[in-house]
């Protein structure tokens, strides 16, 4: 019991202090060397250089709007649902505003005229099927269906043996199938879109544009955004953005997609303003190998009166959605940051001293003859040394 006591009190109220032993090892003197080096490097190269820790940073907040631009002329006479028409923005730019984003319809499929009456249900529906009346439970609708039972079973269509059952819905139903192997809007390759992104840094009350490196109105009516030659106008081809994205602009146009618009604005507050603008980079967001619903689109319906009826043309949109992505964030000089990273850098110092103790202590042959010197005891109880005695 008492030699546990005494165990413990010498744990408790022994006091280390550190001991300076100079070793003449080149070898242990060089990994010491070596490891200040690497860690002076990595302060110095990556924290201050690479990652300007002698900067503070703020994050921007930002917005993005868009206008686009362009006339597409179709000619498509075998359906009587498309013709022949001029497209322009307010018809193929759906909806006209949204948030952070915008939609360009490329193809469509067009149901004119449809209004709230009975027609026969789709006899490729699962359950439209019927062989009589009793087949069609009025009030029940199918989990595919179009709309309502009506409860009787008529055929499919006037020249048809095919019975299904009649519902009430919007007649003429859709025929949900593309007419052609080319989108409609192939022309949507030549429009133009003007992107206008303004961001702010708080922090640094900085307010920036991709519009400022315009110099004038004039200027920007006549500029066009080219990856090589012009990559500050804020003009863009559809067809450019989508070449730039990797992909084919006829094949995403055809059944539709997403596309990210990244903007990167990687401000140095420490230089001219005038080199805060944005890095462009095009993405597609949507997998166009997707086993099943491949590509973008969605309905949307234009209501109309008719001698006091209501009618509809219904329109399936395939197209093209473009999302903003805006990156931002600027730095500036600021003594603060520096000498914390400075001072935590410092303190790895230490390491060094670690690594060398390792090594002469674990690894050298002379290891037990290294520790011996590092590492002694000392009691004023044992010791007849005269020093001791004011001790």
């Amino acid at each position: 019991m008492e030699n546990g006591c005494n165990k413990f009190a010498n744990l408790v109220f022994d006091y280390n202090t550190p001991k300076i032993i100079h070793i003449k090892s080149k070898f242990v003197g060089f990994i010491n060397r070596l490891i200040q080096l690497a860690i002076v490097g990595y302060i110095i190269g990556y924290v201050l250089v690479y990652k300007k820790g002698y900067q503070e940073f703020d994050t921007a907040q930002s917005s993005a709007t868009s206008k686009v631009k362009g006339v597409a002329f179709v000619n498509y006479t075998k359906d009587p649902n498309i013709g022949t028409r001029v497209w322009d923005p307010a018809d193929y730019v759906v909806p006209p505003e949204e948030n952070g984003a915008f939609f360009v319809m490329t193809n469509m499929i067009i149901t004119k005229n449809q209004t709230n009456s009975v027609c026969p249900e789709d006899i490729y529906i699962k359950g439209a099927n019927c062989t009589s009346s009793a087949d069609c439970i009025p009030g029940e609708h199918l989990y595919l269906g179009h709309g309502v039972n009506t409860g009787e079973c008529v055929p499919a269509s006037p020249d048809s043996d095919e019975m299904t059952c009649e519902i009430y819905s919007w007649c003429p139903l859709e025929y949900d199938h593309l007419r052609t192997k080319y989108p409609f809007l192939a022309e949507a390759v030549n429009f133009t879109v003007l992107i206008k992104n303004s961001i702010a840094f708080p922090k640094f009350k900085v307010r920036r544009s991709n519009i400022d490196a315009v110099k004038n109105s004039e200027d920007l009516k006549h500029c066009m955004f080219d990856p090589v030659h012009d990559k500050l106008c804020p003009i863009f081809k559809l067809g450019t953005i989508i070449k730039s994205a990797g992909e084919d602009f006829n094949k995403i146009a055809y059944e539709g997609g997403v596309v990210a618009i990244i903007l990167d604005w990687d401000c140095n507050l420490d230089f001219d303003i005038k080199n805060c603008q944005p890095k462009l980079t095009f993405r597609r967001l949507d997998d166009p190998h997707a086993p099943t619903a491949v590509g973008y689109n969605f309905r949307y319906p234009i209501y109309y009166e008719v001698n006091y009826k209501l009618h509809r043309d219904l329109i399936k949109a395939y197209g093209i959605r473009f999302v903003f992505i805006i990156i931002g964030r600027a730095g500036k000089f600021s003594v603060v940051p520096l000498l914390l990273n400075i001072g935590s850098g410092l303190a790895l110092l230490a390491i060094a001293s670690v690594i060398s103790d390792v090594v002469i202590l674990y690894i050298l042959k002379k290891r037990q003859y290294y520790r011996s010197k590092k590492y002694q005891t000392v009691s004023p109880f044992d010791s007849d040394d005269p020093l001791l005695e004011d001790a």
